[in-house]
């Protein structure tokens, strides 16, 4: 597996896998094209011999950073992709001189839970009903 960016050309397979790992609020193919255009965006894929596994994206604003997807391939999950994904935003979240990060998840994904909680992040603050099934999120933080 190697890490690398988000070509133009991956747009559509990411899109795909967007659907599959987040089915009732996937980012659109649009969504997607548009974060080509935001210089503040970084988006990671990991490659596994041409096959995408696994993507994630971080939007810095100034000193914080917000992490706006990690998603790794159902076969690929508990293999080490996502911490790898997750260990690369933070990288990048450092060396662009951010000194906190931000994200949102689902209350019920403790599979994500566990790992931002092995990796420093620390709830915040609760949204309630924040998805569109009723689902609340969690808004977790960590210091860099």
């Amino acid at each position: 597996m190697i890490l690398r960016s988000w070509h133009y050309e991956d747009i559509l397979k990411i899109a795909q896998m967007e659907k599959e790992c987040f089915p009732a609020e996937p980012w659109s193919f649009q969504m997607l094209a548009d974060s080509f255009g935001n210089e503040n965006f970084s988006g990671i894929l990991a490659d596994d011999g041409g096959e995408i596994i696994g993507y994630a994206g971080i939007t810095v604003n100034v000193d914080t950073a917000d992490i706006d997807n990690i998603a790794v391939a159902q076969y690929y999950r508990k293999s080490g992709v996502g911490t790898a994904l997750l260990t690369e935003l933070i990288s990048i979240a450092k060396s662009r001189g951010c000194q906190k990060i931000f994200l949102e998840v689902r209350v019920s994904n403790s599979e994500a839970l566990k790992l931002y909680l092995d990796h420093g992040f620390k709830g915040v603050y609760a949204r309630t009903r924040y998805y569109t099934d009723g689902e609340d999120c969690l808004v977790m933080a960590k210091e860099l």
